[in-house]
C-alpha cells in the first residue's frame, strides 16, 4: 500500500515536471518522507489507541521497504521513460 502511495506521488510529480528543472526536495518529502511518517504514526495509533490491533516494527519496516522500492522504480525506470516521451 505504501509503495503504491509513494508511486502515485512520484508519477504525478514526474508527469507535471518533465520539461522543466524541478526541485526534487518536494517530491522527496511528499513521496518518501510523508508515507514513511504516515506508516509510523499509524503503527503507533494501532498500538496505543486500539485493543484489537498492535503496532509492529516489522509492519513499519515493510511499509518503509515499499516506499523505498517504489521510489527506486520511479527514479530509475519511470523517470527516464517519462523524460524520453
Amino acid at each position: 500500500m505504501y509503495g503504491g502511495l509513494s508511486g502515485v506521488f512520484w508519477i504525478e510529480f514526474l508527469l507535471k515536471h518533465r520539461r522543466n528543472k524541478a526541485n526534487y526536495l518536494y517530491v522527496l518529502v511528499g513521496a518518501v518522507l510523508y508515507p514513511i511518517l504516515l506508516g509510523g504514526v499509524l503503527e503507533l495509533c494501532q498500538k496505543y489507541f486500539t485493543r484489537s490491533r498492535s503496532g509492529d516494527w516489522m509492519d513499519f519496516l515493510a511499509n518503509t521497504t515499499g516506499v523505498i522500492v517504489a521510489s527506486l522504480i520511479a527514479w530509475f525506470i519511470i523517470r527516464p521513460w517519462i523524460i524520453k516521451k
